[in-house]
């Protein structure tokens, strides 16, 4: 109901209301001199035919003006009126009953509407003294007046009953006297002259005082619409108030919509799952000053927690975070969770996954009953870790050591650590897409991502996937996998390289990948880009710009992300212009007692430069480092972080350092066996016995491989391997081919930051044939 209609219908109210107050329901009679004699007996017959002429021209006049109503009958009444049977009473008209000779009967008007003659319809009706006998006609009054309420005001402007109401002001009264007063009162004029009111002179008294009776009886009824218009004018605008709350929420209960504890517990759960609801409600609950301050609730955050409680077994530790779940870790969504038989359905319940060892455990780091409320964090003894979920921090004053919340909370700290991760990107061409458009397209990062996609999956819906990387890839690895397992429908992958994860792969391994993703059930689209998206009723329609036109029910889009760096300007803090993320020196600080961990955080590597890392190792180390300095550590951050990646569980690999198919690289891989070792293309170490092969790439301005290219009609395989990335000649990266376990080595290596003569004799150290 719009504001709109309430005004109109109380704006109707208040017109139907004043309507009934001024109308005449009862209205006061115009009292004439009592007459204190009987009725007179005949006139003589010039009296009579002047009288008769008189009533029959009013009788007509007043039946044009209101022709649709009609009389009210009473039973008959035998012993009034028997002086003069010539001429009806005043007022009265004839029927004839039918045409039966029956005598005929004179009916009355209502009160609501002048008298009706209907003698012109009856024929043969006349008038006679016949003395001492039943009259021709009968006499009756009935009271058709209807009694309106406050519902029918608002129903109709008039009152209509079908059936009348006697007044029970007149119901004691005498016939003649209460035509007699209806009479003067539907005829404005004084009395007719004909003596007819003498019939009423005896109950002179007692009329005045019903009339007065009435007359307060007609105020209370005034008063009483009045006051049932108010309270249907203040039910109105309630009850348009309950139904625009309703709409805004969209829950589609009313306010008296009773659940259990237990559905009360689930809804609010629900709604935290889903972003209705900040834990705590306000945040006004939350401490005004505590001594560790995290902004952000993912890895980084965590792992610094972990750090700052090891070192201070009382600290008190708040994280505030944006999202409405306790801290988890991201990996598992595009990996081992797809792969996990009978995975939970319900988002409330815990992610528990399988891993690739067997081992079993939870999205989630740690249960929810380790967390504690933030409104008790301040009095607890033994310290803790409180989180405020759904809340963001829009400035941190680096000086004064306060941050603002979006709500304009303030909260002071001792030591302050951001770790705000960063956001998945999204194609600019969906981004401006029209609204049905960008409901069939989503990005892949949360808990919430991985129960819709997994639901579409479930109903065998055909999902395409944009983006050749890291998430990309091995999302439709597992979608493949899911959609065999479950009779899904088909999934596609799109991107506009050569082969998969070809910024990190060479190209040689990168093409081989790219079939192997194939066999595994995706259909990879390479060199190929979405030009155009519509929508018809139920699918995408990508238009590539290879001339393919793919139907899809959803589109993900993974194609990285960006740090999320919203405080840098209103807190005046430093950004890298080509990486991204927050400037921090060696020890991770951004100000003084003011540090940034994890994916966006930019910081100095001695070995390699200025870097911001994307990978879960890295959020681990650097926000450990972070929280040992918030204690008082001051180490500087010289790790190098790792990364692994799962194509399904036949292929996985390892990477760290600086891992870019821009740079040279050289691969060494194990041979299956003897006989199938190809020296076309290969250059063979100076061993012979070792069973193994090396591959050298030279990537310069213009792409070129060097010695080996993996044509068409070979079908290489890749089962163990190491490849070097060389930048002056130096290993600045290592990437280990379904090798596990030995990236302590290749970060050894790396620190020594020296050149190698063979890197053949490099590559045995990682045993790649064991």
């Amino acid at each position: 109901m719009s504001i709109l209609s309430v005004r109109c219908l109380s704006q109707k109210f208040c017109r139907q209301a004043y309507i009934l107050a001024n109308r005449s329901i009862l209205s006061p009679t115009q009292k004439l001199p009592p007459t204190n004699g009987t009725c007179r007996p005949a006139h003589d017959s010039l009296y009579h035919m002047v009288k008769k002429r008189t009533l029959e021209a009013r009788t007509k006049l007043q039946a044009n003006k209101y022709p649709n109503h009609q009389a009210c009958l009473t039973t008959p009444r035998s012993s009034e009126y028997e002086q003069d049977y010539d001429d009806p009473p005043p007022g009265y008209t004839t029927t004839n009953i039918n045409n039966n000779n029956n005598p005929p009967y004179t009916t009355m008007p209502s009160s609501s509407s002048p008298p009706v003659s209907s003698s012109s319809q009856s024929s043969g009706s006349s008038y006679k003294n016949i003395p001492n006998q039943e009259p021709q006609y009968k006499v009756g009054y009935a009271d058709c007046r209807t009694v309106c309420s406050a519902s029918e005001v608002l129903k109709s402007s008039e009152c209509e009953k079908s059936k009348p109401v006697i007044d029970p002001c007149k119901q004691e009264k005498d016939p003649c006297e209460e035509f007699r007063r209806i009479r003067r009162e539907t005829n404005t004029v004084g009395g007719s002259g004909d003596g007819s009111d003498g019939a009423g002179g005896s109950g002179g008294a007692g009329g005045g005082q019903g009339d007065k009776d009435c007359e307060e009886k007609n105020r209370a009824l005034k008063l009483k619409c009045l006051l049932g218009a108010l309270a249907a004018l203040l039910a109105g605008g309630f009850l348009a108030w309950i139904l625009s709350n309703r709409s805004k929420d969209g829950s589609g209960k009313g306010a008296g919509d009773g659940d259990d504890d237990e559905d009360s517990e689930t809804a609010l759960k629900r709604a935290q799952i889903t972003g209705k609801v900040t834990t705590p409600a306000s945040s006004e609950s939350l401490p005004k000053h505590v001594p560790y301050l995290i902004i952000g609730g993912g890895t980084a955050a965590f792992s610094a927690f972990r750090a700052i409680k090891s070192n201070d077994a009382t600290a008190k530790v708040l994280m505030i975070s944006n999202e409405y779940r306790k801290p988890y870790m991201r990996p598992p969504l595009s990996k081992e969770l797809w792969y996990t038989p009978n995975a939970n359905e319900d988002p409330i319940k815990d992610y528990r996954f399988k891993q690739w060892t067997g081992s079993e455990r939870s999205l989630y780091f740690e249960p929810d009953e380790y967390f504690m409320d933030p409104e008790k964090l301040e009095d607890s003894v033994k310290g803790g870790i409180a989180v405020a979920q759904g809340f963001a921090v829009k400035k941190v004053d680096a000086q004064n050591r306060v941050v603002t919340l979006n709500d304009g909370y303030q909260i002071a700290y001792d030591e302050c650590l951001i770790a705000t991760g960063c956001a998945p990107k999204n194609l600019t061409m969906f981004r401006d897409a029209p609204p049905s458009v960008r409901e069939k397209v989503m990005v892949y990062r949360t808990p919430e991502d991985f129960d819709r996609l997994r639901r579409y999956a479930k109903e065998k819906r055909s999902i395409t996937i944009v983006g050749n990387g890291f998430i990309g890839s091995e999302l439709a690895c597992s979608l493949a996998h899911f959609s065999k397992q479950n009779g899904g429908g088909k999934v596609y992958q799109v991107f506009q390289e050569k082969g998969n994860m070809s910024k990190v792969l060479p190209n040689y391994l990168s093409a081989w990948t790219m079939k192997k993703m194939e066999e595994l059930g995706v259909c990879v689209i390479p060199d190929a880009s979405i030009r155009e998206a519509a929508r018809d009723e139920s699918h995408l329609k990508l238009e590539l710009n290879n001339g393919m036109t793919l139907l899809s029910d959803i589109v993900v889009v993974c194609v990285g992300c960006s740090p999320n760096t919203a405080l840098a300007n209103p807190s005046r803090l430093e950004v890298d212009r080509s990486l991204g993320g927050f400037v921090v020196n060696a020890e991770l600080e951004a100000r003084r007692n003011l540090y940034v961990a994890g994916d966006a955080s930019c910081f100095y590597d001695p070995l390699l430069g200025r870097r911001r890392v994307e990978h879960h190792d890295h959020s681990v180390v650097s926000g450990r480092l972070a929280g040992e300095n918030m204690t008082g550590a001051k180490k500087p951050y010289q790790h190098q972080s790792m990364f692994w990646s799962d194509l399904g569980p036949e292929v996985g690999y390892e990477g760290i350092g600086l891992v870019d198919s821009s740079l040279p690289t050289v691969g060494v891989f194990a041979l299956p066996s003897a006989s199938e070792r190809q020296a076309d293309n290969l250059t063979e170490s100076e061993n012979s016995s070792e069973n193994h092969r090396t591959v050298e790439t030279s990537i310069g301005d213009s792409e070129k491989t060097s010695p080996f290219e993996c044509e068409s009609d070979e079908k290489e395989e890749y089962g163990k391997g190491v490849i070097f990335y060389l930048k002056n000649d130096k290993i600045v990266g290592i990437l280990l081919w379904n090798l596990f376990n030995r990236i302590g080595l290749a970060r050894t290596i790396i620190n020594q930051n020296k050149k190698y003569d063979d890197l053949n004799e490099v590559a045995k150290l990682f045993e790649i044939h064991s």
